[in-house]
């Protein structure tokens, strides 16, 4: 090998090392700014799920709207009005302290309003010897006042596509739900909160941010950016000049 090819191959080796450093040290900030992020985000909610109840009056308002409501996730709200039982929805495989079971969601008509939110009421067990067999949940008819925080619609769980339809369900699509029930609802959901009633636990799990995970792939990428920097040194430097005072 002459020495002017020597000389570019050394050259492009530090070429392609700085540049791998520089892409794993961006990568690595911008997994730490993700994290931030989250970490804000918890913060948010933390601070609105601080502040007094709001009564829901002002849901499905005219002074209402879709960014109104998001802005309110995790604000907790005391709403009175009545069950609309017969589209309760039991959304399957889901577990409370490591037991599987239901998470009981029902719809709930506002007072002097026709706007309509889903409650998610809580979790009940299941029956191992009937899948089919509802859990026993006592429902009121009569008006009830209840409480708990504004929440996204609930989430999915093993999405297998296709429509779903009867009160045991996978994933509860808030579209297609909207259609079958034909009734004014919200995009969003409330999750209800306070002690065992009505056969139904409220231990909800609490939100993780996520912060960890990021942190955890940020300190890989500058990890993998300290290791381009010593395989350099250690090729490039490091080893030739052993080299050389050996011959």
């Amino acid at each position: 090998m002459s020495e002017r090819t020597a000389l570019w191959q050394r050259v492009l080796i530090l070429i392609l090392s700085i540049l791998g450093m520089a892409i794993t040290v961006y990568l690595g900030i911008w997994q730490l700014g993700r994290g931030a992020q989250k970490v804000a985000l918890q913060e948010s909610k933390q601070q609105q799920a601080a502040l007094a109840p709001l009564d829901g009056l002002s849901l499905g308002s005219a002074s209402d709207s879709v960014d109104n409501r998001r802005g309110m996730i995790y604000r907790k709200f005391q709403i009175q009005g009545h069950w609309l039982n017969k589209h309760t929805v039991y959304l399957e495989n889901r577990q409370m302290h490591g037991r599987p079971g239901f998470f009981v969601m029902t719809p709930f008509k506002l007072l002097q309003s026709d706007v309509v939110i889903l409650v998610q009421r809580g979790w009940a067990p299941r029956s191992f010897s009937d899948r089919a067999a509802l859990p026993n949940i006592a429902t009121p008819n009569e008006e009830v006042r209840i409480q708990g925080h504004l929440a996204p619609w609930p989430s999915r769980l093993y999405d297998f596509g296709g429509e779903e339809v009867g009160q045991i369900r996978q994933n509860l699509d808030f579209a297609q739900y909207k259609l079958q029930s034909a009734l004014p609802l919200l995009e969003v959901s409330l999750l209800q909160d306070g002690p065992a009633s009505e056969g139904l636990l409220r231990d909800w799990p609490a939100p993780v941010n996520g912060a960890e995970k990021h942190q955890g792939y940020a300190f890989q990428w500058f990890g993998l950016s300290v290791l381009i920097a010593l395989l350099y040194v250690w090729f490039q430097i490091v080893q030739p000049r052993r080299s050389k005072k050996v011959v």
